[in-house]
């Protein structure tokens, strides 16, 4: 397992803005902010850029492989929630400076922190949303089971990043690692909207063993592979570290994560509703009995407004009136947010919480099982599956050859030439398997397809 080094708490137990917006960047220390242009914009630049982010837009949200334009994908879906979030950053980081917990000017880096956070905080997904997720886990499960090939040398500590395979951690794992300047840093972003990011900060290794009741345990965000870059994002930022049992450290929760969250689930929960109404799963009076309470806008206000229109003002007056809402409960906990004791969402805690329950109610019982939705996820993990089923050989080949591509079969060779597979991590079973997982995660909908065909002759 190597060696493990215990981050000790910095300082009191309530975590400090000083550390927390600390914008110093990962793998380039010495870089110096340019007067006319804050860090966290240039962090907010390299995500919008990059490849992975781009391929968001062929990526599920609810509706796999959609054929209705008006229906979310990952990439609008992460543009509407940094909207949402740099939002509620600005309300936020406003009352912070009037109560002067942060230095005047500051509010501007609470939002930018927030907005570049919530544009990356779906970047790790994997093809057909979070059905594509348990896909990949379900398929590794079975063949760690089976601890045969390149299965059999992987640690037992290790098992649970591909058994339970996260977005979050593969999303950490590309901003700092996999993109830009690679095992370098990743995208050098700033520590501030890295610890941001993590939603969940711990790594499966320490967090089944955990025992605590916490809401930034509930996942796992951080893979073994990138523990050391996470300590030194948490240490930079002054998280609050904890130990364990198995003597390794996890972290609060940074206090900008709770507002990342409620973006996300602002955007989801009421979008989701209306992308319902235009797939036909649900109708016009379903959704403007849900968005009316959280708007607080009567019906008798319609006028001659078409369903389309209505459903959309609602929609737009809900997100407004959720944000004020999430930034009430975010102030009214704030001091327990602050020292790391705060576990619950913005949505559950905030005064809207029951309009947002019945909302999750109607979208797990409608709109979630709508048939379409579940015949093409039950087609996408069958897809993801023989994707990773073709692509095996390759890396159990690869194990047997000392981990030298150039010894590779010929036809193992030109698949993985085929599909640009990259092996300058595999250097042992444990990262070649995380290869493996890098490849598949970053696969959009249409080209999980379109590799699937390729490999079974189709």
């Amino acid at each position: 397992m190597g060696e493990y080094h215990l981050i000790e708490a910095i300082g009191s137990c309530k975590m400090d803005w000083a550390s927390l917006l600390n914008l110093g960047r990962l793998g380039d220390p010495s870089y110096a902010e340019e007067p006319h242009r804050p860090i966290y914009v240039q962090d907010s630049d390299r995500i919008v850029f990059s490849q992975p982010f781009r391929r968001l837009a062929n990526k599920t949200q609810v509706h796999p492989l959609y054929e209705n334009d008006h229906l979310h994908h990952r990439l609008i879906h992460s543009i509407e929630t940094a909207s949402v979030g740099r939002s509620l950053g600005m309300s936020v980081g406003h009352w912070l400076e009037t109560q002067k917990h942060i230095e005047a000017g500051q509010k501007h880096a609470i939002s930018g922190l927030v907005y570049a956070a919530c544009l990356a905080h779906d970047i790790g997904n994997p093809p057909f949303g979070h059905s594509g997720e348990a896909a990949m886990g379900e398929w590794f499960e079975e063949r760690l089971d089976g601890a045969k090939g390149i299965f059999g040398a992987v640690e037992a500590s290790h098992r649970a990043e591909f058994e339970q395979f996260e977005g979050n951690a593969q999303g950490f794992r590309i901003l700092t690692r996999l993109e830009m300047y690679r095992n370098q840093g990743g995208m050098r972003l700033s520590n501030g909207v890295l610890a941001t990011f993590a939603k969940y900060p711990v790594t499966a290794y320490v967090k089944s063993s955990v025992r605590e009741s916490y809401c930034g345990l509930k996942k796992f965000g951080v893979f073994e592979a990138e523990r050391e870059i996470f300590e030194e994002v948490a240490l930079a930022t002054g998280l609050r570290a904890e130990s364990s049992p198995v003597g390794v450290s996890w972290w609060r929760r940074h206090p900008l994560v709770f507002l990342v969250e409620a973006a996300d689930d602002i955007c989801y929960s009421i979008l989701d509703l209306e992308d319902g109404f235009t797939a036909g799963d649900l109708s016009f009076e379903a959704v403007r009995s849900h968005l009316e309470p959280v708007s607080g806008v009567p019906n008798h206000q319609r006028e001659d407004k078409t369903e389309i229109e209505w459903i959309s003002y609602l929609r737009a007056r809900s997100i407004g009136a959720s944000i004020h809402s999430c930034v009430e409960a975010f102030i009214e906990n704030y001091d327990s947010i602050m020292d790391g004791t705060f576990s619950n969402s913005l949505i559950d805690t905030c005064s809207k919480n029951k309009e947002f329950y019945g909302i999750k109610k109607v979208s797990r019982e409608r709109i979630f099982t709508a048939r379409r939705k579940t015949e093409l996820e039950v087609s996408g993990r069958n897809t993801i599956r023989q994707v990773l089923d073709g692509v095996l050989p390759v890396l159990d080949e690869l194990k047997t050859k000392n981990w030298d591509e150039s010894k590779l079969s010929d036809y193992n060779g030109k698949l993985s030439r085929a599909i640009n597979l990259d092996f300058r991590d595999a250097k042992d079973s444990y990262h070649a398997l995380h290869v493996l997982c890098d490849f598949v995660s970053g696969m959009t909908d249409r080209y999980t397809l379109k590799v699937a065909r390729m490999i079974s002759g189709n």
